[in-house]
């Protein structure tokens, strides 16, 4: 199954990439590898706000880091052009906004590692770092940018 069968299964659609909102690019290519900036959390086209464990749940925190997670899927498509030439989602790094008891920083990010495990398989896994912040930009529950390894 192609990966974007596997999408359509889903029921995903790939976004378009959003315009940065500040002074960066939403992707940068170097070799074989596409780094994708931050892509924060949103709901209905508008930021996704709120800290976990005071105005967020752990479930709300892991279904904001799979909205993410499908944002980064149509900014990965756009920078190579075909989601069938990714080799290997190299590694995830979770920004969570949490109060400073909030422990479960890594269950949150989960829900974008999980949806990149279904989508591309094997090549989905891959090496994570998951933080707790005092904030995010714009108040943002959720903050994740990607890298991945592409055939040339």
């Amino acid at each position: 199954m192609s990966v974007y069968d596997k999408l359509q299964s889903l029921g995903i659609t790939l976004p378009a990439v959003a315009a940065p909102a500040a002074a960066y690019l939403p992707y940068v290519q170097s070799g074989n590898l596409l780094f994708l900036s931050g892509h924060i959390s949103k709901l209905d086209g508008k930021v996704l706000a709120g800290q976990l464990g005071r105005e967020l749940s752990t479930a709300q925190g892991r279904e904001a880091a799979r909205s993410v997670a499908v944002d980064l899927l149509g900014t990965l498509h756009a920078a190579c052009g075909d989601l069938g030439r990714v080799r290997r989602v190299v590694k995830l790094l979770g920004l969570v906004n949490s109060a400073p008891d909030y422990t479960e920083h890594h269950l949150v990010i989960n829900g974008a590692s999980e949806l990149l495990g279904e989508v591309f398989g094997a090549a989905g896994q891959h090496a994570r770092s998951a933080f707790g912040v005092a904030q995010l930009p714009m108040g943002a529950a959720v903050e994740i940018e990607l890298i991945a390894q592409i055939d040339a």
